[in-house]
């Protein structure tokens, strides 16, 4: 099982700055593009972290890894990163599936864009976190990043963006490392079409706010 979401700060660049940590009370199999702990494998907790807009390090993963290792946390994980500010972050629960997002809809992105896009300057991140309370397959894990991908991307038409994302989305799917693997993760599958509703529903509710920079949000 994954925890719920605890809210605390670390001290960098002196300001006091945010992040959520999920704690798995046993290692769950996850799936994802995240920098810290993408991929396939056996994961024991979760980070999403705000960094300012002025954020300027090109090695993401091993800072993840320090921020990790600054809070006591063991063993595999994954990180990431947003300059969103992550006490904003909005749940979405159906049938057991629970989905945690983070919305930042300032640099929206059609997926196949004629030509890659200048780069941005304003918030532009949605990190979804799933957990699903079954086993899931390898094919399955990949198809429930896809479910998730399309879920975000049906969200996004319908607050009336025109996009498919953001440059810098990324989703982690997680689940129990035991159990008969369930094969499937499709949108119309047992646990795809709850997860792709979960997903649905918070990344709207994320998305109908006004989300602004971390970093612009403190200096007002």
């Amino acid at each position: 099982m994954l925890s719920e979401p605890f809210l605390t700060t670390r001290h960098e660049d002196g300001c006091d700055i945010p992040l959520l940590v999920w704690r798995a009370a046993a290692p769950l199999l996850a799936v994802g593009s995240a920098p810290l702990g993408g991929g396939i494998g056996v994961r024991r907790w979760v980070v999403n972290a705000t960094v300012p807009m002025s954020y300027h390090r090109d090695d993401p993963a091993a800072h993840l890894a320090e921020l990790a290792a600054g809070l006591d946390l063991d063993g595999p994980g994954v990180g990431l990163l947003t300059g969103v500010d992550v006490a904003e972050v909005v749940t979405g629960v159906d049938s057991g599936v629970r989905v945690w997002a983070t919305v930042g809809l300032g640099t929206p992105v059609w997926a196949a864009a004629p030509a890659p896009a200048p780069p941005a300057q304003r918030v532009g991140t949605i990190n979804i976190v799933v957990y699903v309370p079954a086993r899931l397959g390898d094919a399955a894990l990949v198809n429930a990043v896809a479910t998730a991908t399309e879920a975000k991307a049906q969200a996004i038409w319908k607050l009336g963006l025109p996009a498919t994302g953001t440059p810098t989305d990324a989703v982690t799917v997680l689940c129990p490392a035991d159990g008969e693997p369930a094969p499937y993760g499709g949108p119309r599958s047992t646990w795809g079409a709850p997860l792709a509703r979960a997903v649905h529903a918070a990344v709207l509710a994320g998305g109908a706010g006004t989300v602004v920079p971390w970093s612009d949000r403190r200096a007002g």
